[in-house]
């Protein structure tokens, strides 16, 4: 069997760092590894039109911006195909069968669905299902995990690259392939989650230290902040309130600016920026006994990520010089997603039997049987 990935991002504005270790970079990795047959990456601009509907400019602009982050990022189109999820109607063609294959149930107790619901501002009792919450929620909501599960499935990924939070739809995902498949026959592939391998890179708080990253509270940073604004966000993190003078014994756990260096640190960062220490673990141990100042290590990590983003800095403004190949870059990649996804399509009408008109064999039985009646 081919190995095959799909993943992608929702295009709700520039990807920050969080996206960059939960799934970016990650992508990125996989894709120089030459460990897979073929490579999908989807900006999933339909999925952000189920919150944004009233405002389609808002994610028709995120389109190019998070296309100019996985560029920068280093994400090829020789060896990833890059697409937009609009552009591939099989999708939704695919989502509709599926429907079918789900209860309203299953889709109340999916965990992500209620996260989702909940961080839009209804209420825990709709995500429940409670009929009178529930009546203002868009069903795009409802239905998420099943066009998802339509986005994985057209490909035939055998691996997703997702955070810890999509697992429940990589499970439902799995479900509804199952079903499929002991209804109509061996169709569909199921697929395998494939999680961070840095416990660090599972979920990168905000700088204020909350849970999540979110452009709506101000805590993140973005793969194009400049190095003046990486230094200034950096300088304004949350660390260990009790650690007010050098002198006292600090807190590493739950400390942000060491969670970011468990995230992007590598043993030679030392040599080069922080040569007193001789890792990670010395630092932090030092921290610990007291002694230490918030400003040292912030500087450090500083340091660290400049060094990170400096690259993909640069491979962002040859990009913006060139919008016109980057539309073109997803044009190209859009039309070889089509062709995928209709293969499968194809396939998933043949085995539900409604496949009418490449069926010669239906027309020439039945031709055969009412010219019997004759």
């Amino acid at each position: 069997m081919a190995k095959i990935i799909l993943t992608g991002d929702r295009p709700t504005g520039r990807l920050h760092l969080g996206h960059y270790v939960g799934s970016l970079r990650r992508r990125v990795e996989l894709q120089d590894s030459g460990a897979f047959d073929r490579i999908f990456i989807m900006i999933a601009d339909a999925q952000a039109l189920t919150d944004n509907a009233d405002n389609p400019e808002k994610v028709r602009q995120n389109v190019i911006e998070v296309a100019l982050d996985y560029l920068s990022a280093g994400l090829d189109p020789e060896r990833s195909t890059l697409f937009v999820q609009s552009q591939v109607p099989e999708l939704c063609e695919l989502a509709f069968y599926y429907m079918n294959l789900v209860t309203v149930q299953r889709l109340q107790r999916n965990p992500t669905v209620k996260a989702e619901i909940q961080l839009r501002g209804f209420s825990e009792s709709a995500a429940e299902g409670d009929t009178t919450q529930r009546a203002g929620i868009p069903v795009g909501f409802f239905t998420y995990p099943i066009s998802q599960a339509s986005d994985i499935t057209a490909f035939k990924a055998t691996t997703v690259p997702a955070g810890e939070d999509q697992e429940p739809m990589i499970e439902q995902t799995r479900e509804i392939v199952h079903k499929f498949n002991a209804i109509y026959g061996p169709t569909l592939v199921e697929p395998e989650i494939l999680l961070p391998d840095n416990a660090a890179c599972m979920r990168l708080p905000g700088t204020d230290g909350k849970a999540k990253m979110s452009k709506s509270l101000g805590n993140c940073i973005y793969l194009s902040d400049t190095a003046d604004e990486v230094k200034k966000k950096v300088m304004g993190m949350y660390t260990d309130p009790d650690h007010l003078r050098v002198e006292d014994p600090g807190k590493v756990e739950g400390n942000t600016v060491f969670t970011y260096l468990d995230a992007f640190c590598r043993p030679e960062h030392f040599e080069k920026y922080l040569p007193d220490y001789a890792s990670l673990d010395e630092l932090k141990a030092h921290y610990r006994r007291g002694g230490l100042g918030d400003v040292k290590v912030k500087r450090l990590l500083i340091a660290v990520l400049n060094e990170t983003l400096d690259p993909i800095r640069a491979r962002r403004k040859e990009f913006e010089a060139r919008i016109g190949d980057v539309y073109r870059i997803l044009e190209e990649g859009s039309a070889r997603a089509r062709e995928a996804a209709g293969a499968t399509l194809d396939e998933v009408r043949r085995a539900m039997r409604i496949n009418y008109f490449s069926d010669k064999e239906l027309i020439e039985t039945q031709a055969k049987a009412y010219a019997q009646k004759q």
